[in-house]
């Protein structure tokens, strides 16, 4: 099977950066999409960003000209630069990638855990 591990959250103050990282391992055969999503608390989970392994990329209007994806296909691993941090921005970070683990299998999501980052005022 395959596993999604997140990480490079933590505290930062508005204003800051942070750098959020994701890799997919196992029995990947092959990888489409991957992506951002947070949930505050109260709210429901949204998009932040994603990109396609063509390079096509998405983001949340929130984030545009703040946050960057990027991802590494070699490494099977997806980032995501976060710069002018806000409040709003406090969230439970989650990676979603979309991937199929046997050539005649369908492309399924798989989730990491997630992992807090929290900007304080």
């Amino acid at each position: 099977q395959a596993q999604v591990v997140e990480s490079g959250g933590g505290l930062v103050q508005a204003g800051g950066s942070l750098r959020l990282s994701c890799a997919a391992s196992g029995t990947i055969f092959s990888l489409n999409a991957m992506g951002w999503y947070r949930q505050a608390p109260g709210k429901q989970r949204e998009l932040v960003a994603a990109i396609t392994s063509g390079g096509n990329i998405n983001y949340a209007d929130s984030v545009k000209g703040r946050f960057t994806i990027s991802r590494d296909n070699a490494k099977n691993t997806v980032y995501l630069q976060m710069t002018s941090l806000k409040p709003d921005d406090t969230a439970v970070y989650y990676c979603n990638a979309v991937l199929k683990v046997g050539r005649w299998g369908q492309y399924e999501p798989y989730w990491g855990r997630g992992t807090q980052v929290t900007v304080s005022a």
